[in-house]
């Protein structure tokens, strides 16, 4: 089965709605028997439906039989001023639904699919939409584009998830590495592949390649047929979209589905491209075979994952201590990939002991691995450091302050970390955070270690601490100066935190007068809007400024505020609370 991916049919500046009916009625004449279109697929939002619209014209035109034709389109995307903005409201999915029907001329749509995940909504909101369109008879299959398995999983837990729409071509197989297609195939679900031919760069490319063109001359087919013709070849019912604007693209696409592969042509394919037949048909874990007598009972690769911060380096070290060779793509450079190739080569000279300690956030950079190392018949155990984002974050600002002796302003952090990986910034732990995959035994590890996140806190450290968020809390209230002196003269050291937009030392110069006794106060002097640096609260730095600095142990220190994320903000730190009005009713 092969469809045809309507988009640029309505987004080309060029396009000419006329000759886009011919391209549809010749790909369906040729055989495609799939039509992928969108309400998002316009210029802009001025004329959202656009495509669907040509697309019902275009059947109107066809002299063909309708039945045999899938129209799937999808909603979940907006085009206010030609840009592409997600909206998986519940409320909004409804009412695009309704539309695509209207535009489409149909009562009832044959698959409509969640154009993407909307961040700003939670997935079940709008999974839980589609189902009750599909209960309301408004649609008769409900799919997903660019899902992870995760969300996938998710999803079926809600409405049966009968396709999967990712970007699938024989340059591309981050959503085979993902294990999203493999999850497909094995559980009857269709994998709608786009951009099968890798977009206009590749087709450059595809119309020159030596096997290609070979096999096209063989069997009468362009060279891009003969790519098609391969994805629809792979396990499983995977359908390619290839994109045309003219006929005879459309007529030579659908062409593809009869070509007679040999074995022997599979695997001069597969050896061009990648083996996607064996990583979709099955990923055997390397433990499995392990049946060479060459193999030292101890040898296995260790792979450890965690978010940045977590403490992959100091465990790396201690299996480095223990023997085994690590590699680690910050000290060697390049890319993932790239290092799994290294970790290869390093098996086959010998080695049988290697540690590898990059985040691995994601399914499809440690399927990289454990494709690298399968052939080998090594085990590979994954080594689940289970740190929370806020102890990695404190670890982060450790780093920090050991390595340059304070807080690196964001500028600054975005010249360090070329060469320091350390050096980030907070959004950089929100980035793996949000992509983050749990490791699961089917992606083919022997075993998996998960270990949670303790922090060994240092016996030298006694010095005690009142904190005070000072803004509010205290520049409003100087009765409450004589609690802070009183704390003072009992031996507590006094400290402040505060966020002004700007230079503030003027005004807390103020608050340092009034109290009459020594107090440090430390602020961020930061705009607003997603965090770029580590001292806004609730983000730890100013904190673990202060316990470095002074030697603090956070368990005898108490923080005195009262917003919102002043909870938060003193356990991560290790701090007691006290909220403000207790505090100095007291």
């Amino acid at each position: 089965m092969i469809g045809l991916g309507c988009m640029r049919l309505s987004t080309e500046h060029e396009r000419d709605d006329e000759r886009s009916i011919q391209v549809v009625c010749a790909a369906l004449d040729a055989g495609a028997t799939l039509l992928d279109t969108a309400d998002a697929y316009c210029w802009d939002d001025t004329e959202t439906g656009h495509n669907e619209r040509l697309i019902a014209r275009a059947l109107r035109c066809w002299a063909g039989d309708r039945t045999k034709v899938v129209v799937a389109t999808k909603g979940g995307l907006t085009r206010p001023g030609g840009e592409w903005i997600p909206d998986g409201r519940a409320r909004h999915l409804a009412a695009a639904c309704e539309a695509s029907c209207r535009a489409l001329d149909v009562a009832c749509l044959d698959l409509y699919q969640l154009h993407a995940p909307d961040p700003r909504v939670p997935f079940a909101t709008s999974v839980r939409a589609l189902a009750a369109l599909k209960h309301n008879g408004l649609v008769r299959r409900v799919g997903l584009c660019n899902v992870t398995i995760g969300q996938l999983e998710e999803a079926r837990r809600s409405v049966d998830v009968e396709a999967v729409q990712v970007e699938l071509n024989p340059w591309n197989d981050d959503n085979v590495l993902s294990g999203v297609v493999p999850y497909c195939v094995r559980n009857g679900i269709q994998v709608i592949a786009a951009r099968p031919l890798g977009g206009a760069a590749r087709s450059r490319r595809i119309a020159s390649d030596p096997l290609l063109t070979t096999l096209a001359d063989r069997y009468g087919r362009s060279p891009y047929a003969i790519v098609l013709a391969w994805i629809m070849d792979l396990p499983g019912a995977i359908v390619p979209l290839p994109g045309a604007t003219r006929v005879e693209n459309a007529t030579s696409f659908a062409r593809a589905t009869d070509v007679p592969f040999t074995a022997a042509d599979r695997g001069l394919l597969d050896a061009r491209f990648f083996d996607a037949r064996s990583d979709i048909a099955s990923r055997p874990s390397a433990s499995a075979v392990a049946s060479r007598g060459r193999l030292p009972p101890d040898g296995e690769v260790i792979l450890i994952m965690g978010l940045p911060g977590a403490g992959k380096s100091r465990l790396a070290c201690q299996f480095v201590e223990e023997g085994y060779v690590r590699l680690n793509r910050d000290t060697t450079g390049g890319r993932l990939k790239d290092l799994a190739a290294t970790l290869r080569t390093s098996i086959d000279s010998g080695g049988s002991r290697i540690v590898l300690d990059n985040t691995y956030v994601s399914r499809k950079a440690r399927a990289l691995v454990v494709r690298a190392v399968a052939p080998t018949g090594l085990p590979v155990r994954c080594v689940w450091l289970q740190t929370s984002l806020e102890d990695a974050q404190v670890n982060a600002v450790q780093r920090m302050l050991a390595a340059y002796g304070r807080l690196l302003e964001p500028d600054e952090m975005r010249a360090a970390v070329k060469h320091d990986v350390s050096a980030f910034g907070p959004s950089v732990q929100f980035r793996y955070e949000k992509q983050f995959e749990p490791p699961a035994s089917d992606e083919g590890f022997s075993r998996i270690d998960a270990i949670p996140f303790l922090r060994n806190q240092d016996p030298s450290r006694t010095e005690r601490a009142l904190i005070v968020w000072c803004d509010g809390v205290m520049s409003d209230h100087p009765e409450r100066d004589d609690a802070l002196r009183r704390y003072a003269a009992d031996g507590w050291r006094l400290l402040g935190l505060g966020w002004h937009d700007g230079a503030a030392d003027d005004v807390y110069a103020g608050l340092r007068a009034r109290i009459g006794a020594d107090i440090d106060i430390r602020y961020c002097s930061h705009g607003g809007g997603p965090p770029v640096c580590w001292c806004r609260k609730p983000l730890p730095g100013l904190g673990v400024v202060f316990i470095e600095r002074y030697k603090l142990n956070p368990a005898a220190c108490i923080y005195v505020g009262g917003g919102r994320h002043d909870p938060g903000y003193a356990r991560r730190l290790g701090f007691q609370y006290r909220h403000e009005s207790d505090f100095f009713a007291c």
